[in-house]
């Protein structure tokens, strides 16, 4: 699996014309599913990123978690982050098809829930806007299939 998590002050995906999902502070997450991502990958991601601590605590320093500050995630499915990019033009034939990718989304988004965290989505699939007011910026990129 492949995750770009963005530390916002806030996010919101729009789906014609519609906020689907919207947040305050908290995590913009972009996942991507690999064709052998497994629902072990999965739940490890989950905890990783739910305890990355990327806020600032009171001496300026990124000590904090995403509980400590009471943020929530705003989750995006991205099969992009598995772009093949040897040409000019990206292939997507290494983003996991539908079948998998959609039940270990919506599994990432479970696991989160299930640590306390409220979780908004876009949809699967969809044409969605994705509106951010970045924080810092702070962006960090997980890739599962890389130690």
């Amino acid at each position: 699996m492949r995750a770009v998590v963005t530390r916002v002050n806030s996010a919101s995906v729009t789906i014609d014309g519609q906020v689907e999902g919207a947040i305050e502070k908290g995590f913009l997450i972009l996942l991507g599913v690999g064709p052998e991502d497994t629902e072990a990958v999965c739940d490890k991601l989950a905890e990783k990123i739910c305890n990355l601590r990327i806020f600032e605590d009171e001496n300026g320093k990124m000590n904090l978690n995403l509980e400590q500050t009471g943020g929530s995630l705003l989750v995006v499915s991205q099969f992009t982050l598995y772009a093949d990019t040897s040409s000019r033009r990206p292939g997507f034939s290494h983003a996991a098809k539908p079948d998998l990718a959609v039940p270990l989304y919506e599994r990432f988004m479970d696991q989160c829930r299930r640590r306390g965290f409220q979780v908004e989505h876009g949809q699967f699939g969809a044409d969605m806007q994705v509106a951010s007011i970045n924080d810092g910026p702070v962006t960090i990129l997980f890739d599962t299939e890389k130690p």
